[in-house]
């Protein structure tokens, strides 16, 4: 008989580490919030005490509302503690044209978080097309454009914690995060939680690490390891030997400017999604916490240099901080896109940067953690003998999912129509395109995005996530020559619902700002 998998080993800390280990137990070692009297796993995470994290993903997807309230940690508490704000959606500006100073208002998009309305009953959108030039996608099925516009929370300070009027996720303060999640997990979690330095990392006949020996605390014995080392990947990429598939020929994105700036005024709005504003090597974030934001030039090396990127991201800023923007302290980082060939191998799984990283675009970097430690805590084989088999699986939806990301993450750059750079015509020539995308593109000129679409299930985007782009940035798809009456009836229905549903919500939500100062005062309802 295998040995019961009893010991987890998380090396790393940061936000992969810390949410894999909270995820962990809380599935694991904690009843109806609680820590267990016999808890199931013995979870040990150990980091550097000089290893900073990089702390730049402050972008979450609405998962990490789900996240919080599994492993048992307050949205007033998450959301005082960690500087944050809601987040309803990314919006897109300057991307599908040229930009031209007396028209940069006309050029932008949202792809929010919440569904088209009526998703469950009927895909609206073949029933759009007709009236595309009258309304836009994001317009005719739901209310966050507009509201988002208007720097609009999504929810009241009567609606309870992780409830909503409109799906969210959040802008945080990563460091902030990674703190909260080190206090929950070690007080109320039970985690085990050591600072010290990993002089060795040791395997067994099998190949499987064995242990680990540390610079203060002898060696630390696992029957399952998890590598959350960024972008070293000691464990799996290093230990266990396993490739890193490079994706810069398809998304050409190698360097980021990062920077934090305040708001000219402490009334400042707090934007209620992130901003992407496409430059002309590049993209810059811009970011609303409560107290800051946080701003960021994405862009490719082969294409532009960094002095040409800062002058860009200086000038961006300029006309929205009264502070002297030529002397900021702007920090350079470096973008491996790519990601591991698998991302579980023997006893060992990578969450985080250490099984691969793209770029920020669409923040999908902290909805993989969640997703890769969520299925570790379903699937934690209960032997070794059974392990492999599990692994397979799981490696094929890690495969799927970093296929579906590159896809998606491309598309923004295949549909736009910019022509003042060599970037952009780059990113349109075939030979940097996935087939498989190019062929759903050639589909989608005859038939809208559907679920259809997509191979799988447990998608990280759905058709509608690609709706959002393609008709945000103008794609053309042929009008169906027939719709059945009925259907037809029914989606004129839905459209005068969303009209009166998104002007109801534009008289009933506070800004971000206000309720943001509300639940600092009063806290949002406990459900």
């Amino acid at each position: 008989m295998e040995q019961a998998i009893q010991n987890i080993i998380i090396v790393g800390g940061g936000t992969a580490g810390w949410l894999t280990a909270g995820i962990l137990a809380a599935e694991h070692n904690a009843d109806n919030g609680k820590l267990s009297p016999s808890p199931k796993l013995n979870i040990t995470l150990i980091e550097s005490p000089d290893v900073p994290t990089i702390g730049v993903g402050e972008g979450t997807w609405p998962s990490m509302r789900t996240t919080l309230k599994n492993i048992g940690i307050s949205e007033t508490d998450f959301l005082m503690s960690c500087d944050a704000s809601f987040k309803q959606g990314s919006r897109f500006i300057n991307w599908t044209h040229d930009h031209q100073a007396n028209n940069s208002s006309a050029d932008h998009y949202l792809h929010p978080f919440s569904l088209p309305i009526g998703t469950n009953e009927l895909d609206l959108c073949p029933y759009w097309l007709p009236h595309q030039e009258q309304v836009s996608f994001a317009d005719a099925v739901g209310q966050q454009n507009q509201l988002s516009q208007c720097s609009l929370a999504p929810k009241q300070i009567t609606t309870g914690e992780y409830q909503f009027q409109n799906n969210y996720g959040y802008h945080l303060d990563a460091g902030k995060f990674s703190q909260l999640l080190q206090k929950h997990c070690t007080e109320k979690l039970g985690v085990r939680h050591i600072r010290d330095h990993v002089t060795a990392i040791h395997k067994n006949d099998r190949g499987d690490i064995n242990h680990l020996s540390t610079k203060q605390s002898g060696e630390l014995q696992g029957d399952f390891f998890v590598d959350c080392t960024g972008v070293q990947s000691l464990l799996l990429g290093e230990q266990l030997n396993v490739p890193f598939v490079c994706q810069k020929s398809v998304l050409f994105n190698d360097s980021a400017l990062a920077i934090q700036v305040p708001y000219p005024q402490a009334d400042s709005e707090i934007a209620s999604c992130t901003h992407s504003t496409a430059q002309t090597n590049g993209w810059i974030w811009d970011i609303g916490l409560p107290t800051r934001r946080g701003v960021g030039h994405v862009y490719s090396s082969s294409h532009t240099d960094q002095a040409q990127a800062e002058q860009q991201l200086i000038e961006y800023l300029r006309p929205t901080v009264n502070i002297d923007v030529d002397n900021l302290d702007i920090r350079k980082l470096s973008i491996a896109p790519g990601h591991r060939k698998v991302c579980w191998k023997n006893n060992c799984m990578a969450i985080g940067m250490a099984s691969g990283f793209i770029e920020p675009l669409e923040a999908s970097a902290l909805a993989l953690v969640e997703w890769s430690a969520n299925t570790l805590a379903k699937q934690l084989p209960s032997n070794r003998q059974v392990m492999d088999i599990i692994a397979a699986r799981v490696n094929q939806r890690f495969g799927q999912h970093w296929q579906q990301i590159i896809e998606f993450l491309k598309l923004h750059y295949v549909l736009s129509k910019r022509s003042d750079s060599d970037y952009w015509h780059d990113h349109r020539e075939s030979s940097t395109i996935p087939d498989s995308l190019q062929q759903q593109i050639e589909l989608w000129r005859t038939q809208t995005p559907n679920k259809h679409d997509i191979q799988y299930t447990d998608v990280l985007f759905p058709a509608a996530s690609f709706q959002f782009v393609l008709y945000g940035m103008e794609f053309q798809t042929m009008i169906p020559s027939h719709l059945k009456p009925s259907l037809q009836n029914r989606a004129q229905q839905l459209f005068a619902e969303n009209v009166k549903r998104t002007q109801g919500l534009k008289q009933l939500l506070p800004t971000n700002r206000e309720l943001l100062a509300k639940i600092a005062q009063y806290g949002l309802p406990k459900i």
